[in-house]
């Protein structure tokens, strides 16, 4: 009786940490070195699984239970906004082989981490990051403070075999896009008033020339009409995930 029981509970956790992991949306993306596979965890929060390391994006304990999902071999965190720097849920997918890739500001409450400013770019566990400005220009708070100060965030450019995947980090469609070189697929943030309204990603996608289009963080944001704006762009896919 006993020995049934526990084998009751084992297949219930099975079965918890299955439906936990299965609720999200994910796509998968053929590269030279294997396929890459995105999970839309949702606000700034992704998960990407490459050759079987998990690179967990800005995670963010309201919109998912972390204790059942993987561990990090990577974490990327973009700035210190509570919404993007999560401390508990960090603790809970750190290990000892984990990478915590980080803002110096964000590096203030938390040890162990490796540091990158804008320019940095610096290989992690076999794959190139660089970290590349993420700041408002028009978007500010009352004070006239940008809701993202220029230098102090970070989007993350990550090369995935013959692929580069940029993820933005908070933003608007700032002079630097036009340097980043070639993007294969970008997503970009779309929550107002703090990031970029769809006229503004419709620029940024036009600058950087993504094969394909995630707006993320988009909030309450109609994404129809960036699907509107970019229709005439027949080289760049707009991709429209739950990423509210």
């Amino acid at each position: 009786m006993f020995k049934f029981i526990l084998l009751i509970l084992f297949l219930l956790c099975t079965a918890n940490l299955t439906t936990t992991q299965n609720q999200f949306e994910t796509d998968d993306i053929i590269t030279s070195s294997g396929n890459l596979k995105i999970t839309f965890i949702g606000h700034g929060t992704l998960i990407f699984t490459f050759n079987e390391k998990i690179i967990h994006i800005d995670p963010y304990g309201r919109l998912a239970d972390y204790t059942a999902l993987p561990k990090a071999d990577i974490i990327l965190i973009t700035h210190e906004h509570g919404d993007h720097f999560d401390q508990k849920v960090i603790k809970i997918l750190r290990t000892e082989k984990t990478s915590l890739i980080l803002t110096k500001n964000c590096a203030k409450n938390i040890s162990g981490g490796i540091v990158l400013k804008n320019g940095d770019i610096q290989t992690v566990q076999g794959l190139m990051i660089e970290a590349v400005p993420a700041y408002n220009i028009i978007h500010k708070r009352d004070n006239g403070e940008p809701f993202h100060p220029q230098e102090i965030g970070n989007g993350y450019i990550i090369t995935f075999g013959d692929k580069r995947v940029y993820v933005a980090g908070d933003t608007e469609n700032i002079p630097e896009m036009e340097e980043l070189g070639e993007i294969d697929i970008a997503f970009l943030p779309m929550n107002l008033p703090y990031t970029m309204t769809p006229e503004m990603i419709a620029d940024a996608a036009r600058m950087i020339k993504p094969q394909i289009l995630y707006p993320y963080h988009y909030g309450n944001t109609d994404t129809s009409k960036l699907v509107r704006l970019l229709k005439g762009d027949q080289d760049i896919e707009v991709r429209i995930r739950k990423m509210e």
